[in-house]
């Protein structure tokens, strides 16, 4: 059994995260996506297959030629063009049944595991309040796939299609028959008609963490979700004498949380990272790698990648600081509106209510930020952007 995972996009809604990096090595918690869609699957294959595309050679360097004992082959979609066309690249390696998942979302286990079970081809699927927003599945009478409609105004039932499907080999002769849309790709929808017409097809139900992250704040919702599952506290690295921690934390090997600092769990403080005096960690927190939170610091919900560094008497709330970010001395993230609507948030020009009545800002690698800045909440910050010293900033620089 084949795990073939698709990780050839672009990740353009996920911007200005997404400009040094491809959305599946985004960090969740102690490790990238791609990792944890890994990690879910490991059990039920023999191998992975991952289909790259936009900055490819970061997964290979950052994956390397096997995962937990599993060989993973690596094959390339040079141009995007849908789904069915992103899994033919994977006919070359693949001569068995497989199962497909998505690089860039978080599901559990039972997932790919209900697949296998299913045997032949199937799709998984699970029942969601507003089904409106997916490819809706209609079943027939025995539970097999009856219909898959896109986005219908009036959805049939309350059966989204997950996006991820078991095939046997013989699904690349289908997707050679697949027309080209409307949109220009090859779309695996229309691929499993084809195949509808010569055979049944299973519904795979699934009932466990479905979490497409394809946006900024998904990638917070994300790691809210992973730190909820961490027990007790596991403290490997150095936590010096007048450390407060209360519920899950975990201090990995390296890093160091220095006298002062107050530790509200669930937080990941990873390798290398260096930790207050009298700094203030709470809410579903990762100080990543190298990281640095220093003097009169608070970080509340939020994710500071790898050589970040908020030196002294800053706030940072729900946001997100990518690699090699610098905040001054006095630098304040604004995470809540005044008027108690929702932030919104530019994704590919259009402004969008992300569903959080609180959420600060987006800042891609490299951003600095002089001393006594104000960010505004739902700002993004470009990759290298800077910041001047007490400059209040109420609207995105992202170069496009």
């Amino acid at each position: 059994m084949y795990g073939v995972v698709l990780a050839a996009g672009r990740g353009t809604r996920m911007r200005p995260l997404t400009d040094r990096r491809p959305k599946p090595l985004l960090p969740v918690g102690d490790r990238s996506l791609l990792e944890r869609v890994f990690d879910a699957a490991r059990d039920v294959v023999d191998a992975f297959v991952v289909v790259t595309g936009y900055q490819g050679e970061m997964i290979r360097e950052k994956l390397g030629e096997s995962y937990r004992d599993r060989p993973i082959h690596y094959v390339e979609q040079a141009e995007p063009k849908g789904t069915a066309h992103a899994i033919a690249q994977a006919e070359p390696v693949v001569d068995d049944r497989f199962v497909v998942l998505n690089g860039d979302v978080l599901v559990n286990p039972s997932l790919p595991r209900a697949l296998v079970d299913a045997g032949g081809t199937a799709v998984a699927a699970t029942e969601v309040a507003d089904p409106s927003s997916y490819g809706v599945i209609s079943t027939a009478a025995d539970g097999t796939l009856a219909e898959i409609v896109e986005k219908p105004a009036d959805p049939p039932t309350n059966l989204a299609n997950v996006g991820c499907y078991a095939f046997e080999p013989d699904v690349f002769e289908y997707i050679d028959r697949t027309p080209e849309s409307d949109r220009g790709e090859y779309e695996i929808t229309t691929t499993l008609e084809l195949v509808l017409d010569d055979r049944t097809v299973s519904v795979a139900r699934y009932e466990g963490t479905w979490l497409d992250v394809g946006r900024p704040w998904e990638l917070l919702t994300a790691t809210e979700a992973v730190l909820a599952d961490i027990e007790g506290q596991h403290l490997a690295g150095t936590v010096e004498d007048g450390v407060h921690l209360h519920g899950p934390v975990v201090v990995e090997e390296d890093a160091r949380v220095r006298s002062g600092a107050y530790v509200e769990g669930p937080a990941v403080i990873r390798a290398g990272a260096d930790v207050g005096p009298n700094a203030y960690i709470r809410g579903s927190t990762v100080v990543g790698p190298d990281a640095h939170v220093g003097n009169a610091v608070e970080v509340k919900n939020s994710v500071l990648m790898a050589d970040a560094s908020v030196g002294h008497q800053s706030y940072v709330g729900d946001s997100i600081l990518g690699r090699d970010v610098n905040f001054g001395a006095g630098t304040n993230v604004a995470n809540l509106r005044h008027d108690g609507e929702n932030v919104r948030l530019t994704v590919k020009d259009d402004r969008v209510d992300t569903g959080r009545r609180k959420l600060g800002v987006i800042v891609g690698d490299g951003a600095k930020t002089g001393i006594n800045a104000s960010l505004n909440a739902g700002v993004r910050l470009g990759a290298d952007e800077r910041v001047g010293l007490g400059e209040v900033v109420t609207r995105d620089r992202v170069s496009e």
